[in-house]
């Protein structure tokens, strides 16, 4: 029993030290900038999604361009050459006629400079013909990437739906502005209450708007850390969620709603792919909180 006791005050006592250890890998969450961003909000998805997309579309068009002035630049070569062989098969036609006048007239070598000629127009015929065939292959190339060429609509259509998402937000931060505006004027303690009450209706973005007003006034910050961070919980915003409630924590360790905290913390972090930490969280959770309903259900997703 004593080794068992030991060992719980142990672990205890490691509390602070497991969320203090969770902060490089959880609070990694929501950054945009890493390679294999995790844990991001709705926003930051529409906004990586959006620039996943712009990046494609100019990567795509660059390439596209590049091929269409290089196919470009292969058919005006290629034209140049028919068309120097042209010139040299029409010369060789005028002189083949007029080696038959010379022959009428006697000249005992036009037979065999006629032959050469003769075979000399065959070959330009020949090649002509070959330069035809590249021609029409590289047209029907050029064909094929004009017709996959990402065009202006499309781009413009892509641009106006990321300037729509840019004036959604610029209207909700508005929104949340005004609110903030309505609720200076009242007291801390009318504020709270307010606060409790949008809650409670679910107003969730006019509910952080009040407990933000409370946090730069120093009114109970920890609690309004505490329920900022769990109406991001609420809505999936798990990387937010987890950096509210480790600076609840850190402004009062020893809240009634710490066990809640934890376990939505540990949630948080399974949520965002760091599973070990969570892990240690759970643990931690049973160990301090053993008769809580926290305590079962870490115990229920450890079991998992």
């Amino acid at each position: 029993m004593k080794k068992n006791a030991i060992v719980s005050l142990l672990i205890v006592a490691a509390i602070p030290t497991l969320l203090l250890s969770a902060e490089p890998s959880a609070f990694g969450a929501g950054d945009l900038s890493s390679p294999e961003p995790y844990g991001l909000t709705s926003s930051e998805k529409v906004i990586l999604e959006t620039k996943d997309k712009l990046k494609k579309v100019a990567l795509k068009s660059n390439s596209q361009a590049s091929q269409l002035d290089s196919l470009r630049e292969r058919i005006d070569g290629l034209q140049s050459i028919v068309e120097s062989i042209g010139r040299k098969t029409h010369n060789n036609q005028i002189n083949l006629e007029k080696i038959k006048e010379d022959e009428s007239t006697g000249f005992a070598n036009a037979t065999e400079y006629q032959t050469r000629l003769s075979e000399s127009i065959q070959q330009n015929s020949k090649q002509i013909e070959e330069l035809k065939a590249s021609l029409l292959e590289v047209s029907k190339l050029l064909d094929t990437v004009n017709a996959e060429y990402v065009s202006k609509e499309e781009y413009n259509t892509l641009v106006k739906s990321f300037n729509d998402f840019k004036t959604l937000v610029a209207k909700e931060l508005k929104s949340s502005k005004s609110v903030h505006s309505s609720a200076s004027k009242m007291s801390s303690a009318a504020l709270y209450n307010l606060a409790k009450k949008n809650y409670d209706k679910k107003y969730y973005t006019k509910a952080i708007a009040n407990y933000e007003e409370l946090i730069k006034r120093k009114y109970k910050p920890a609690y309004a850390h505490y329920m900022i961070g769990e109406m991001n919980y609420k809505r999936k915003n798990y990387a937010k969620a987890i950096s509210y409630f480790k600076k609840s924590s850190q402004l009062y360790s020893k809240a009634s709603y710490m066990p809640t905290l934890m376990l939505h913390t540990a949630i948080s972090m399974d949520k965002t792919g760091d599973k070990i930490h969570a892990k240690s969280f759970y643990k931690a959770i049973i160990a301090k909180y053993p008769s809580s309903k926290e305590a079962k259900e870490a115990k229920r997703r450890l079991g998992k």
